[in-house]
């Protein structure tokens, strides 16, 4: 038995790479994978090897600006399709990662360029007049 699998395929909002770029890559590869372009980058669907393949040659065009993650629901799923007026629980959340990845992505490239993280120092206590003054501006 072949195991399926969907995968949304997320571009960091910092990457070169559009959306666009990305469906006509997968497509081009001729994979026998379903790919529906989508605002953030695309959903991919099938066999779980041929897409996990299909994922590591697309991450080429940007290391580290290319994410993936499972999606519980196959592509045109009636119940999140909203051809088929389904619902969208979860885009909320999707919608914050995506914009919190640039930070990752800037983060691996940086890594990528031998940079060292700067270690935090102390934090010190905030004082009562500083916390009034910073609630008090207007």
């Amino acid at each position: 038995m072949n195991v399926r699998e969907t995968r949304l395929i997320v571009i960091s909002p910092a990457s070169h790479i559009t959306p666009d770029q990305l469906t006509r890559t997968i497509h081009a590869m001729g994979k026998n994978v379903t790919v529906k372009e989508s605002c953030y980058g695309a959903v991919i669907e099938g066999e779980k090897e041929v897409v996990r393949e299909v994922i590591s040659e697309v991450r080429k065009l940007d290391v580290n600006g290319i994410f993936s993650k499972v999606r519980a629901f196959r592509v045109a799923d009636p119940r999140r399709c909203r051809a088929h007026h389904g619902t969208r629980p979860g885009f909320a959340q999707l919608e914050q990662e995506w914009e919190d990845l640039w930070k990752i992505h800037r983060g691996l490239d940086r890594t990528d360029k031998g940079e060292k993280a700067s270690v935090r120092t102390e934090r010190k206590k905030l004082s009562v007049e500083g916390f009034k003054r910073i609630c008090e501006v207007k």
